[in-house]
């Protein structure tokens, strides 16, 4: 019998998560700060709204990136989970308290100030050559790309990585948003809109 798509997307995610597990640490240390040094691949305008994600488990610490690109006159933010189907994009101020989010994650609380991020940094179990991701199976960043999106706030998606959680297909499912780009330690990788 054939798998589902969920069925496929669980099973490809516990493989790239496993082989992100099996990292060096200190080998993701060094690659998550050598992603600060892609900043100027990015390159977002001064005053761009930039949302990045506290790192949770193995991922890439994405926290030396967004420092670079604040450098650059990025304004930042981090989502806030409001419920378990909404995330929204509070400012992220040097200083500022840090609360919990759950997940392990960590954003900032009710005071900061909502912003709509026009370059999002999206955290992924994995993706394919063609720019299909795999999320972490809750669907908190279709639903707000999607919500973005039908208020005419499209926003550059660039998928965060390592080279390690690429997977030969991911099955797409109608809920599913492409990630026309993904940075890994390798580069950032641009997929062309068919496939």
């Amino acid at each position: 019998m054939a798998m589902t798509a969920g069925e496929t997307k669980r099973a490809l995610r516990a493989q790239a998560l496993a082989r992100r597990d099996a990292l060096d640490p200190a080998w993701r240390i060094e690659a998550s700060l050598a992603f600060a040094q892609r900043a100027a691949e990015i390159a977002p305008p001064s005053g761009t709204v930039v949302s990045g994600f506290w790192p949770i488990r193995s991922e890439v610490d994405v926290r030396p990136l967004m420092a670079a690109l604040a450098e650059r006159g990025a304004r930042l933010c981090l989502p806030a989970i409001l419920d378990r189907t909404t995330i929204v994009f509070r400012e992220l101020l040097r200083g500022a308290p840090l609360v919990d989010m759950g997940f392990g994650t960590r954003g900032p609380g009710e005071a900061a100030a909502e912003l709509e991020p026009e370059v999002m940094l999206v955290p992924l179990a994995a993706f394919d050559r063609r720019g299909h991701r795999i999320g972490y199976g809750a669907g908190y960043y279709d639903r707000a790309i999607a919500r973005l999106r039908a208020r005419g706030r499209a926003g550059r998606l660039i998928g965060i990585a390592f080279d390690c959680q690429a997977v030969e297909r991911v099955p797409e499912e109608p809920h599913d948003i492409r990630i026309p780009e993904i940075l890994t330690e390798s580069g950032l990788h641009r997929f062309p809109e068919a496939g």
